[in-house]
Order: C-alpha cells, then sequence, then structure tokens
C-alpha cells in the first residue's frame, strides 16, 4: 500500500475485516492429530458426548453440595430483613437497629473457585431475596469515591425497570456519588418499582421494599480504610437504605477483626457459614465421575497421583481439576486410536461390528490382548490372528467382561474402604482416593498396610463389626451381579448369627474351679503351680463365638478382595478406556517455566528445529540468536560480569565464520551493530532476570541465576 506526500508524515491504515484469518474448529485440529485414523471424526463426537455428560454431572453436584449453604444465607438474610419493618421502642432493639446484618462466608483458600461459587449464590438470592444484589472486588474499589461508583453502577443494572435504568445511566457520570445519594436513589426506586411484579420470587411481604445485599468477594484484599469508612457510614443510613453485607472469606474469620476496630465491627452483627472443605468435594466428584460405571472413562493410578497431588500442592481448585480431568479425556481420545470403543456398552458392541481391518490390527497389537491370546489354545490363537470375524465376537465379549470387573471392583472397593477407613492410623488411607490408587497400583493383598489392616480387624467389637457389615450390605443389595448378590446373602447369614446370643465362656468357670482348688503352701510351690496353670489355660484356651464369626468375616473380605480387586492391567483391553499418558498430562499441566527457559536459551535447536542451530555440547553456534549466545557466555562466568570481556566474547562468536567484505561494510560500522545487537541481548537478559546492574564495581553487572537454569 503506497502513499505519496511532500513531507514526512503518520499515515493510518485500518485492517480490512474481510481479509481476517478465519479460526480453525477445533475438531480440524483433532482430525489432523499424530494418530489420524478413518474414525476420528467418532472420536471427537464420542469425546464431546461424554465430556457433556461429565460437565452436566459437576454442575449438578455443584448445586447439591451449595444447596444446604445457599438455603441457610437466604433464611439469614429474610429473618435480617423482616428485622429492618418492625417498629419497637425497646432500647435494645433500637441499637440493634442500627448494626449491619453480616454473613462471613468461609469459602476456603481454593480461591479460583470462588467466582462459580458467587455466581450461583447471586442468581439464588436474586430469586428469593432481592433484585438488588451487588458483588465488589477489591481491585475495583481503591478508595471510597469508586466504591460507591462501582456500588451505584450495579444497582442501576439490577433494576427492573428498564426505562428507569436507561435514564440513570445517563446521568451517572454527572453524578457526585454519597450515602444520602444512594439512599433516596433507592427510596425513589422502590416506589416507582412494583413489587408484586412477576419474574421475581419474594418471600417477604409485598409492602416491604426488598434490601440490598453487598457481596464482598475478597474481604482480605480491601483497604481497611475504605471497609472502615463504608460500615460507619451505612450504619448511620440502614432505615433508609437497607443493606446487607455478606463477606468472601478465604482463609478465616479472625481477619473481619484484624482489619476492623471494634468499634467498627460492633456496627456488624455477624454471623458465620461455612462451606464444603474442599477435600471432601473433591472425594464427592471422584465418587460421581470415576468411582462409576456411568462414564467408561477411567484414569491409571499415575495419572490420577498427578491430577490429586496438583490439588493438594497447589491450589485446591475443583474448577482446575475438573480442567485436568477434560484434558485427559482430551488426550485419550486424542492419541488412542481404540478409544472408538470407549462408549456404553451396548454402543461400543455395535462399533465392533464396524471396524475397519487397520483397527482389528491394532486391537491385536495391544499389550493386553497379546498377553491374552498367549494364555489361549493353539486353535483360538490362530482364529484370534486371522479371523477378523471372530475377533470382534471375541471383543465383545471381552469389553463385556471389562464393564462385569468395573462393576465389581468399585462396589468391593466401596466394602473395603467401609472396613478400612475407621481403623488407627488408617493403614489404607482416610479417604477412598487413596484405596482406589493403592488397588490401582498393584495387587492390594501383597502390601504391608494392607496385611496391618487385617490384623486390625481382627480385633474389632461387636457393635463396629455388626456397623460395617451393615453399611456392606446396603451397598451390595443394590448390585445386579450374580455373584454379587450371593455375596450379599453371605453378609445377611452373617448378620443373624451375630444378633444370636453367645456362647457362655466355660474356661472362665474352669479357669474358677482350678483356682477354689488350690491348697496352702510356701510361696515358692505358689508360684510354680500358678505358672503351670497359665501355660495350661493358654494352650487349652478355646476361641468364643464372636472371635470365631469375626475371623470369618475378615477372611470373607479377603477373598472378595483377593478376587475382585485385581488391578486395570490384568484386563485384556483396559486401554480402551484407560488413559495412561501420564508423562504427556505432567507436561501441559506441571509447568516448569525455569527449565524452559534454560533449554530454549541453551538450546535453541530444541524449539525452533533448525538444522543450522545443531551443535556439539559446550560449542556456541554463531547463527544462534544474540540472547541465546550472550546467555551461554555468562554462564561461564563467576558473580560478576566485567561487560567489556562479556561484550568481546560476544562479537567473538558472532564474527568467528563471517567473511570480511571490505567493500560492504566498514569495520567501525559493524563494530557498532554488533554493540547494538550485545546491548539489546543483556536488557534481554536483565528482564528475564538472569542479570542485574550492580554499583560494587564500573561496568559489571550482577548473575543472579546458578546451577544451568
Amino acid at each position: 500500500m503506497a502513499t505519496s506526500s511532500v513531507s514526512k508524515g503518520c499515515f493510518v491504515f485500518k485492517p480490512d475485516f474481510k481479509k481476517r484469518k478465519i479460526s480453525v474448529p477445533i475438531e480440524e485440529y483433532f482430525n489432523k492429530g499424530k494418530n489420524e485414523s478413518e474414525d476420528s471424526k467418532l472420536r471427537f463426537e464420542t469425546y464431546q458426548l461424554i465430556w457433556q455428560q461429565m460437565k452436566s454431572e459437576t454442575e449438578q453436584l455443584q448445586e447439591e453440595l451449595n444447596k444446604n449453604l445457599f438455603d441457610s444465607l437466604i433464611k439469614f438474610l429474610q429473618k435480617s430483613h423482616s428485622g429492618f419493618q418492625k417498629n419497637s421502642r425497646d432500647w435494645g432493639y433500637q441499637i440493634k437497629l442500627r448494626e449491619i446484618p453480616t454473613a462471613a462466608l468461609i469459602l476456603g483458600v481454593n480461591v479460583t473457585d470462588h467466582d462459580l461459587t458467587f455466581r450461583s449464590l447471586t442468581e439464588a438470592l436474586q430469586n428469593n431475596v432481592t433484585p438488588y444484589v451487588v458483588s465488589l472486588q477489591a481491585r475495583d474499589c481503591p478508595d471510597m469515591k469508586h466504591f460507591l461508583q462501582k456500588l451505584f453502577s450495579q444497582l442501576v443494572d439490577c433494576c427492573v425497570d428498564a426505562e428507569f435504568k436507561e435514564e440513570e445511566k445517563d446521568i451517572q457520570k454527572k453524578t457526585h456519588y454519597s450515602m444520602d445519594y444512594l439512599s433516596s436513589w433507592y427510596m425513589n426506586v422502590t416506589q416507582k418499582t412494583d413489587p408484586g411484579k412477576p419474574g421475581k420470587k419474594r418471600t417477604s411481604s409485598q409492602c416491604q421494599p426488598p434490601p440490598v445485599v453487598l457481596i464482598l468477594k475478597d474481604l482480605e484484599s480491601f483497604t481497611t480504610k475504605v471497609l472502615q469508612d463504608f460500615i460507619i457510614i451505612s450504619s448511620q443510613h440502614l432505615h433508609e437504605f437497607p443493606l446487607i453485607l455478606i463477606f468472601g472469606i478465604a482463609t478465616s474469620p479472625v481477619i473481619i477483626h484484624r482489619l476492623l476496630p471494634h468499634a467498627v465491627s460492633s456496627l456488624l452483627c455477624i454471623e458465620i457459614f461455612q462451606s464444603l472443605s474442599c477435600k471432601q468435594h473433591l472425594t464427592t466428584v471422584l465418587d460421581k465421575l470415576l468411582l462409576t460405571t456411568q462414564f467408561p472413562f477411567k484414569l491409571s493410578e499415575k495419572v490420577l497421583q498427578i491430577l490429586t497431588n496438583i490439588f493438594l500442592c497447589y491450589d485446591f481448585s475443583i474448577q482446575n481439576f475438573i480442567k485436568g480431568l477434560q484434558l485427559s479425556l482430551l488426550e485419550h481420545f486424542y492419541s488412542q486410536p481404540l478409544s472408538v470403543l470407549c462408549c456404553n456398552l451396548p454402543e461400543a458392541k455395535r462399533r465392533i461390528n464396524f471396524l475397519s481391518d487397520n483397527q482389528c490390527e491394532n486391537i491385536r497389537r495391544l499389550p493386553s490382548f497379546r498377553r491374552y491370546v498367549e494364555k489361549q489354545a493353539a486353535e483360538k490363537q490362530v482364529a484370534l490372528l486371522t479371523n477378523e470375524k471372530f475377533l470382534k465376537e471375541e471383543t465383545q465379549s471381552l469389553l463385556e467382561n471389562l464393564h462385569v470387573y468395573h462393576t465389581n471392583y468399585f462396589l468391593v472397593l466401596r466394602c473395603l474402604h467401609q472396613f478400612t477407613s475407621s481403623l488407627p492410623k488408617y493403614p489404607l488411607g482416610r479417604q477412598i482416593r487413596e484405596l482406589y490408587c493403592t488397588c490401582l497400583e498393584k495387587n492390594v493383598w501383597d502390601s504391608e498396610e494392607y496385611v496391618s489392616a487385617l490384623q486390625l480387624l481382627r480385633m474389632l467389637a461387636k457393635d463396629e463389626l455388626m456397623t460395617i457389615l451393615q453399611k456392606c450390605f446396603n451397598i451390595l443389595k443394590s448390585s445386579s451381579e450374580k455373584q454379587l448378590g450371593d455375596t450379599a446373602k453371605r453378609i445377611e447369614e452373617l448378620l443373624a448369627q451375630f444378633q444370636s446370643p453367645d456362647e457362655v465362656k466355660e474356661e472362665e468357670d474352669a479357669s474358677g474351679s482350678q483356682s477354689k482348688g488350690l491348697q496352702k503352701t510356701d510361696l515358692y510351690h505358689l508360684q510354680k503351680s500358678l505358672l503351670e496353670m497359665k501355660e495350661l489355660r493358654r494352650s487349652n484356651k478355646k476361641q468364643t463365638k464372636f472371635e470365631i464369626l469375626r475371623e470369618k468375616v475378615v477372611n470373607f473380605i479377603d477373598s472378595l478382595v483377593r478376587e475382585y480387586l485385581l488391578p486395570p492391567e490384568t484386563q485384556p483391553l483396559h486401554e480402551v478406556v484407560y488413559f495412561t499418558a501420564a508423562h504427556a498430562l505432567r507436561e501441559h499441566l506441571n509447568a516448569a517455566p525455569r527449565m524452559a527457559l534454560h533449554t530454549a536459551l541453551n538450546n535453541p535447536y530444541h524449539y525452533l528445529k533448525n538444522e543450522a542451530l545443531k551443535s556439539e555440547e559446550g560449542c556456541i553456534p554463531n547463527v544462534a540468536p544474540d540472547i541465546c549466545i550472550a546467555y551461554k557466555l555468562h554462564l561461564e562466568c563467576s558473580r560478576l560480569i566485567n561487560l567489556v570481556d562479556w561484550s568481546e566474547a560476544f562479537a567473538t562468536v558472532v564474527t568467528a565464520a563471517e567473511k570480511m567484505d571490505a567493500n560492504s561494510i566498514t569495520s567501525e560500522e559493524r563494530n557498532e551493530v554488533i554493540h547494538a545487537r550485545f546491548i539489546r541481548a543483556v536488557s534481554e537478559l536483565e528482564l528475564l532476570g538472569f542479570v542485574k546492574p550492580t554499583k560494587r564495581k564500573t561496568d559489571h553487572v550482577a548473575r543472579l541465576t546458578w546451577g544451568g537454569c
């Protein structure tokens, strides 16, 4: 695009919207993956279907977990609002009218999940309490002016009357905001708005104007002076501007008294509400998404360990855990061609009939299927490796067995958790996810923790054992499997035996009669006789009926564990539904920016894939980017780097393989260009935090990183 002008100037060219690059749909990237096959579109559709089901399940679960908390909050707000309308001459009641109703909502340190909770809370309050619900963050309220401005702008957005809302928006910029103005505006709006309008559910009486609910999402980040001023001013206008506060707290309720002095906190009528803990939330999510046969997709032990470690060691965020689960699901369908069979059992059987020859070969290449073939008879081995029809029939049978395996697996896992979750020191873990990871990794009965758990189970009291057996019976009776149905009957029989009267301990009577038969003797013979009787009693001691039944229960549970809690690797075709690429997930989720930066600067070929950048270890190619050359030179220096020496070394490397041409550029100009390149490279290293200026020596910089990263 050319321009002509007599003098120098600045010309602006607006972009052509028609030539903008069109974004490529995600399915196109999915189809062009490293394992492209004829059913890549079907795999992507299956991924979308399973993820939508998981997403809807998590949203429903979130609503159920927040229901009790929201109901308590709504009840508190309605009770507080009704107190504004009562007329009483009681002195104590008049004092209480100056207290702002405040709900301290303890949400925990998982700050990334708070936005979703506050959105759901706002919707619930608007449907049940008041349309005037405002949410403010500390970053938007550095002072009182911005605080009131944000409060008023969001109140206008909450206004029911659309015409009135437009009128207020036009005069917002010309208004000096104050609590007097907000109070008069509130009285004006509530008088104009018909409280009986449809579309808003209110439980308070129609003659009462709705309150204003102000949610401070991150109380710890608010300025102390802003909070104090707002609370003091608002308490003077409660009879005109019925305000209710909700504090979003991530740490502890003590933060309220740290931010506010007693003179200000005494103006608040505070009630504390505690949300469900992050670990309990995680256990519920795992129970609904992974420990069930509703979704065919499963995680291996290493992948599940990575996701739970990120959750427990970094952010406690359920939303990030679910995103990691979504990434695992996407990576599984992207990298595994046979994931087309990762769907519900009837659909998987139908798809098997339409598998291509290439997909049949993929089945034969699976390690679990090859181990299965090796265990079969010679004739069946030949048929599985050569006959496509027989292979498809066998695959259908194996997938059905895998479904039955998961059904039995999760039922027995829950039963074992009931037995081990209350044991001292929790040898197999307190949470079911810990037991699940152990069972995924290896044969759980070979571990020392399992042996210790069985020893502790043999010491349980009768009441504890009966309670656990009843819980296991309730878990198993819901199963339709024949074997587990017999298991439920067996547990019911054991419960009936426990409820029968205990046997009389005959050995106690015998020991009593023997003690009565003792005759007078000296101390030596008496001690000898007592020791003999003790040994005789120990050798002839019989187990009571309860001890025999308890031993039967422990052996019965042990047999169930050994039969049904086999690791998934023992099942043929487990690769179809289990995502095992833990390294791929770790690369995406466990970011290591320092190592990535060191790799990019020390070995630019790793990312650029330019053959000219290949070099032996310790060598510095002159064609590398300037910042890479400067970085590798600075690794050879000590704590203080002389800029003159560094510049000369940089120039030596850059000009090492260049051919001098006297006619093209002078030596002085060439040195100036190299010097400018060096200054830019050092500035970039300073920006990245590798070096910094120092006053200890002239023309020196200080090195900030060690150890090669």
